[in-house]
């Protein structure tokens, strides 16, 4: 997985190329505009904000184009490890050109519709399974307001860049499966927002040592039946991860003849 700070440093720039394009959207769009302005306001008169509309509307506007990209991350890695029976930005060997002539196919069915759309044709997909939906649902960032069908090209180009000899210059093949990048990406992908709204994950160890401390003796004092467990710190979902596995243990240990999938739902 070719996950490091530089491609990091590229997707933060690409965020701010992203935050730019939205800008100009919601200026064009005014009944957005309108709507936004009115629900500032009622931020300001429930006393939920202090922030002037500019800076507002600017923490709504990093907030999506994070989404916006962060969301292409975990389709790409779906695609990558054939997660997904389809493919909309790339992947290894034959799926790029699958990517491809789905993308093409589309443009002929729709040719009034944008990248934006054929990138939301992807998002919609997620959006039909449990273990995908609530990242893509009605509440994430991305639906707060979209890019233009020219950045969103942008986005998809950036995906498909390949080297000198024609391979991807970003893999996200991983048999391990884990996802706990996304969480490292969210945290650095705008200084913007990690500044302002304090996106530092906790570490593994203190993640570790604070689930030894508390998820093991509730283990041990209730049945896994019903089993229920909030992010004590509501961010990226590391500590969701790390119960997840620490559950999973659990029930193969008291139930080892129970198929995967029911013990994972």
């Amino acid at each position: 997985m070719t996950i490091g700070k530089d491609l990091t440093s590229k997707l933060q720039k690409l965020v701010l190329r992203v935050e730019d394009d939205l800008r100009v959207r919601l200026q064009d769009e005014t009944e957005r505009k309108s709507r936004w302005q009115q629900e500032h306001q009622a931020a300001l008169d429930a006393g939920r904000t202090s922030s002037a509309w500019v800076s507002w509307r600017d923490d709504r506007i990093t907030q999506s184009a994070v989404g916006w990209v962060l969301t292409t991350v975990f389709l790409r890695f779906c695609e990558d490890n054939s997660l997904l029976s389809k493919v909309w930005i790339s992947g290894p060997g034959p799926r790029r050109q699958e990517a491809f002539d789905a993308e093409n196919a589309f443009f002929r069915a729709h040719p009034e519709s944008t990248w934006r759309e054929w990138i939301l044709e992807g998002v919609q997909h997620l959006r039909r399974f449990p273990a995908t939906s609530g990242l893509v649902g009605e509440h994430a960032a991305l639906w707060q307001v979209s890019p233009s069908g020219s950045m969103a090209k942008e986005i998809l180009d950036f995906w498909r860049a390949t080297d000198e000899n024609g391979n991807q210059l970003y893999n996200f093949q991983d048999e391990e499966l884990s996802t706990r990048f996304l969480g490292d990406l969210y945290q650095d992908l705008s200084e913007y927002a990690k500044k302002t709204f304090a996106l530092l994950q906790t570490p593994e160890f203190v993640e570790e040592f604070i689930l030894d401390q508390t998820l093991n003796p509730a283990l041990a004092e209730r049945p896994l039946e019903g089993f229920k467990l909030i992010d004590p710190t509501c961010g990226s979902g590391h500590f969701l991860l790390g119960a997840f596995e620490r559950l999973l243990d659990a029930w193969d240990a008291k139930a080892p003849n129970l198929e995967t999938r029911e013990r994972v739902s």
